[in-house]
Order: structure tokens, then sequence, then C-alpha cells
């Protein structure tokens, strides 16, 4: 398997620490909100980088984090009037039922940075004790310059990051780039004892401790979205590796940004959307599959068309799988010869599929694979087939969506009297060769949502999306 490295520019043969074994790390949200559709991208996609890793036997240990103290949270929670630890629990509690919706498996972690101002605390003394670091008036400082490779990850010089990044000005820094790692408490604010007196965490510096308490000094791979590359990557590298005096992940994965409708997603173009917006209109698993129909790392459009697009994608592989399930109720016996021959040639598309993914997470590519296998599925599977042929296309489509977090809804629903009573007086109408009354049922049928497919296994009922 291959996965670009955004430290080293290109891709890489994966190879774990140890082997069998993979240790990632993935930035989570600030849970002030809900997270909206940006956020939703790196979530969706490194829970499938992590889910295939399983597919191929890994044994995978997964932390995402929940930033729970940060200057937003502090100013909605007094906007509110409620703690900021009231607000981080509900919009923690928020997170997992969207999550849940949009398939994302629970990490092996969820910290919060608040459950870890011990381990956050020492490591902030280290840096100040190695001369990484140093105290003013409460705050504590990280010193870029101290740490020769700062901007590594970037593939930029630090002059050249400082004539481009937004920083704040304060005069009591010993260099402009430099960056907090401890903040003095401010009136009304959460604040935790410490050698510099009452304060809380920087930003950055939540993941480094964490990806080192809860996994390892150096890790397999940190992801996030592109805009994380500089500053928080950035510093979690310098204040990990001066910290712990080894790498801190060898692997960086970075997706795209997102657009909506070929502009940048802002709240102030009326053009932001969180995830439980969008699921308003669309289903949770529509977002997903919208999300993998484009490579990871390229930039992605959010628009309704292209919503509308991924629904009926989407919709296209359940009505194969709608069929495949029909024929079951009719099929008998065991897979015959040709049936044999016939699935391994389908087993052609699960290494399409396979190809895929081991390039780089090719989402796109491997849906495409998922696709090629619907088409040979419709243009040759017709007629009677054997229950034994019909179940292993069925597991082989659920296998490979499984992957990707897609296509596990069952395809059978209850028939109500009512409909179940409709469809008895056609096919009596039928047999009685009373076609105007078995075409006016039928079309009373469709009015509530409902095609008859005639086949020669019986009548096949379509539920229209």
């Amino acid at each position: 398997m291959k996965l670009f490295n955004s430290l080293t520019g290109k891709k890489e043969e994966f190879k774990p620490i140890n082997p069998g074994k993979v240790l990632m790390y993935s930035c989570g949200p600030t849970v002030y909100n809900y997270f909206h559709i940006g956020n939703a991208r790196p979530f969706i996609i490194f829970d499938t980088l992590r889910r295939y890793f399983e597919y191929t036997g890994y044994k995978v240990k997964f932390v995402q984090n929940f930033t729970d103290i940060d200057d937003k949270m502090i100013n909605k929670a007094n906007e509110l009037g409620i703690t900021v630890k009231e607000l981080a629990q509900q919009y923690i509690d928020e997170y997992f039922i969207d999550a849940k919706g949009l398939g994302i498996k629970e990490a092996s972690v969820h910290p919060c940075a608040t459950d870890n101002i011990a381990e956050i605390i020492k490591m902030v003394k280290d840096l100040e004790d190695k001369g990484f670091a140093y105290a003013v008036d409460g705050d504590v400082y990280f010193s870029t310059k101290k740490f020769a490779e700062y901007g590594k990850l970037s593939h930029q010089p630090l002059e050249d990051l400082e004539a481009g990044a937004r920083i704040e000005v304060d005069s009591r820094k010993q260099d402009a780039m430099d960056f907090a790692l401890w903040k003095k408490q401010k009136e009304g604010e959460p604040a935790w004892e410490s050698p510099w007196g009452m304060g809380r965490p920087g930003w950055h510096i939540e993941c480094s401790v964490m990806a080192n308490k809860f996994l390892a000094p150096t890790i397999d791979i940190h992801s996030g979205g592109k805009d994380l590359i500089f500053p928080h990557h950035e510093n979690e590298i310098a204040q990990s590796e001066c910290a712990n005096g080894k790498p801190f992940a060898n692997y960086w994965l970075h997706n795209g940004y997102i657009n909506v409708d070929n502009r940048k997603m802002s709240k102030s173009l009326g053009n932001f959307f969180t995830v439980r917006d969008v699921a308003k209109e669309f289903d949770y698993e529509v977002i997903r599959f919208f999300m993998l129909s484009a490579h990871y790392r390229s930039p992605i459009n959010f628009s309704k068309d292209l919503m509308e697009q991924s629904k009926n994608g989407l919709e296209r592989i359940y009505t194969c799988l709608e069929k495949l399930t029909f024929m079951l109720d009719s099929a008998d016996g065991t897979i015959t010869a040709d049936e044999t021959k016939a699935f391994e040639n389908l087993l052609k598309f699960k290494q399409e599929f396979t190809d895929a993914m081991d390039d780089d997470v090719n989402t796109a590519s491997a849906i495409s694979a998922i696709f090629n296998l619907v088409k040979e599925v419709n243009m040759t599977v017709n007629g009677t087939v054997s229950k034994e042929y019909a179940e292993k296309i069925i597991a082989l489509i659920r296998e490979l969506g499984g992957v990707l977090g897609l296509l596990q809804k069952e395809v059978t629903k209850p028939i109500p009297k009512e409909v179940q009573d409709l469809i008895d007086a056609r096919q009596k109408a039928r047999a009685d060769k009373d076609f105007a009354k078995a075409d006016e049922i039928r079309d009373k049928l469709l009015e509530m949502g409902i095609t008859l497919k005639d086949t020669r296994q019986g009548v096949q009922i379509i539920y229209n999306k």
C-alpha cells in the first residue's frame, strides 16, 4: 500500500513501526457547535483508511481528540450562560449522533484536552527545562527558532512562514512566530494550577500530549485537513520532537478543501452548512458517498446538484441489491459450475477495488470498481439463479461497500396490508384478463410511491426514492 506523505511530498510504501499494527492519530473537532461538512470530510476519509487497514488484517489503534477548551468555547459558553464543560458535553453528544449517521466508527480513544491537564503541564515543563520554551508573566511560549527543522511539513523556511502568517502581535514574545503552550488565566476563564500560575493549555499542545499518551512518542500516521498543516501540525511536530527527542509521525496525511457552489465555505457568504443541516435533506449515507466520490487529496465542490448525483449513484447500487434479494425468495439449490465460473469472473472487481485503495486510498476508483461490479451483475444475472450464487454476489457488494462504510442497509421492507391487498387484487385482475382494472391498481400504487415489476420470479416491489 502506498500513501502520499505530506512530510516528504511523495507517495511512499506504508511500513508500520510494528508489523501488523497501526498507530493512528487524527485531529477531532472543537466542540462548541455541530460539525460542518468541511469537518466531515477528514472524519469520513480517515475512518475509511482505518476500515481498510482493518479489512486487510491490521490491528489499528485510532485516537481522535475533542478540543474542549479554547477561546471560541469560552465565548460561546458565556453567550449561553453555561459552563465550558456543559457546552463541551452537549456538542460531544451531538458529534456522536452525526458521526453514527455518517457511519464513522468510534475511535479507540476519544480523549479530551481537559482530562489530560497533568500530562500537558508535564510536557510544557519538559520543553521549558530543555530550553525550547520560555515563560512570560504566566504564559509559556515555544521558541520556534530553537527547532532547526521548523517548517519541514509546510516545506517552507521559517522566514517565508512568518511573512505569510497572520501573527498575533505580542511584544512579550522573543520572536513573532513563537506560539503559546500555556495561557495565563483571564478573568472569568476556566483555569488549572500550574508552575506558571493559574492558566489553561494552548491549542497545539493537546494533540502532542494525547498522541504520546495514548499511542507512542512516534506514531505511524497523523492525519487531518489540509488547513491544519500550518500552524497546527507544524507546531505539533516542533513541540513533540523537542520534548521526546524522536520523530513524531512517520506519515502525514491531509485531505483537500471543500468549496460550496465553487466558492470557499464561509459564514459571511451564507454558504456554511453543518452536517445536521444537510442531513435534513439528504440521507447521512449520501453525504458519506459524496465525500468518498473524489480522491481525498483533491479539492471537492459541494452543491445540491452533486448531492443529487450522489443520491442517484448510491440508489443504483441499492437497486441491484434489491434485485438480488428479491431473487432469493424464489431461488433454490447450490451454486452451479457455470455460476461458480461467473462468480470467479466477478472477483476481478474486488481486485480492482483493492488496487485502488492500495493506491493512496483512492476511494473514487474504489467506488468505480463497485459500479463496474454492479453493471456486470445487472447484465449477466437475470432469470433463475441459485440461492447460493445470489447470496455470494450480495455478500461481495456488501463486503466492498463495508470497507467504505456504505451499503449495509437492509433492502427489504415489510409490505403494509393495504399494499399487499392491492397487489393481490391486481394479480387477480390479470388472471381474469381484466387489464384495465390491473392498470388502474398499478397506477394507484404508483401514486403511493410503489412500482411493480413483473418478473419470472413473480412481482417485484420497488419503492420509489
